[in-house]
């Protein structure tokens, strides 16, 4: 039987915080690809091999389990997840509009909440899970959490009046596509939660820690069906196939390493619900407070990832000001909510 520990959980969504507010770094080190050939193998990478991989590694009888799972929850996880395929497409593109910091902050601020909201409205008893112990450090936490989103786009608006005139800064567009990445993400929660009688049967089969394991590639292929087919008809398009070859002047070694590049992208973005999973069996009767925990980790170190590019250095110190505060905001919103979790548990443990 595994043994609850919030406090560890986490540890560990914050790990998987790390592993996807940098995955999209290695793009940078690409020689001559554009963003489609990029895009293509990281996402076979995070959404096919190392899916595949954790998931036969670390579920004994994976594809029995698999194969024994109701075929409707199959169905709807395989399918909601490739909804949220259309959501990771507006997160990339979103990227290149108005950077990493406001993307990851906006997007995922905004899955955070409808991906904890949602799920709970579908099982029923939404207020039951927020009048428990410790619930209401949860609530609180959240909507600190959405305080900080608001300010976020606040000071990316000023970001963009700083820098009027300077190139590949799009505050209206980016907004537009996070928003969208924002909705569609939360519903790749929601394809977890469909899809945990999946992870339930290889919990009975031996699974343990690893049990999410086997619901993930499940979701995540929908996800890649979607953005093959786009991608591809783009690819095709724009004529930007062609760097697969040695058309563009590439020898092998470059190819090689763009390869090695994007598929480490596409193997961090995977490894955040690798930890997530782990997270989430830890979390005992605060389950349902995973999704916005973890979200709010990969928020705090995509602040992070923004220094690190530079992207905040020529705004102006009231812009910078206002950024710190909604940076603050975030932080003391997860504090609150892991306090919440991990007081909240002991004392539901301690009334069995």
């Amino acid at each position: 039987m595994i043994t609850p520990n919030p406090l560890i959980g986490t540890g560990l969504h914050a790990l998987g915080g790390i592993s996807a507010s940098t995955c999209y770094l290695p793009y940078h080190q690409t020689k001559n690809w554009s963003w489609v050939p990029f895009w293509l193998v990281q996402a076979f990478f995070a959404w096919i091999l190392v899916p595949l991989i954790l998931g036969i590694a670390t579920v004994p009888q994976f594809f029995s389990v698999l194969q024994d799972s109701p075929p409707d929850v199959v169905l709807q996880a395989f399918l909601l997840g490739a909804l949220y395929g259309f959501g990771g497409m507006s997160f990339g593109f979103a990227i290149r509009n108005i950077g990493y910091s406001l993307t990851f902050t906006i997007s995922i601020g905004l899955s955070a909440l409808l991906g904890t909201l949602v799920p709970l409205l579908l099982k029923g008893g939404l207020v039951e899970y927020f009048t428990r112990p410790g619930g209401d450090y949860i609530l609180t936490g959240m909507v600190l959490s959405l305080l900080g989103v608001f300010f976020c786009g606040w000071a990316g608006f000023k970001k963009e009046k700083n820098l009027a005139g300077s190139s590949g800064f799009n505050m209206r567009k980016g907004l537009l596509l996070t928003l969208i990445a924002g909705v569609l993400s939360a519903v790749f929660n929601i394809s977890l939660e469909v899809g945990q009688p999946i992870a339930d049967l290889a919990a009975e089969r031996g699974a343990g820690h690893f049990e999410g394991n086997a619901k993930l590639i499940v979701s995540t292929a929908g996800c890649f069906l979607v953005n093959l087919v786009w991608f591809v008809i783009l690819g095709i398009k724009d004529n930007s196939l062609q760097e697969f070859t040695f058309k563009t002047g590439l020898t092998g070694k470059d190819l090689a390493r763009n390869f090695m590049w994007a598929g480490l992208a596409g193997s961090m973005w995977c490894f955040q619900f690798f930890f997530y999973g782990l997270g989430h069996v830890k979390m005992g009767n605060f389950q349902f407070a995973s999704w916005v925990i973890h979200m709010s980790m990969l928020i705090f170190f995509s602040y992070m990832v923004g220094v690190i590019m530079k992207e905040w250095n020529n705004v102006s110190r009231g812009t910078y000001i206002t950024l710190l505060f909604a940076l603050l905001l975030l932080l003391c919103s997860f504090v609150i909510m892991t306090y919440g979790s991990v007081v909240g548990e002991a004392a539901m443990s301690a009334g069995h």
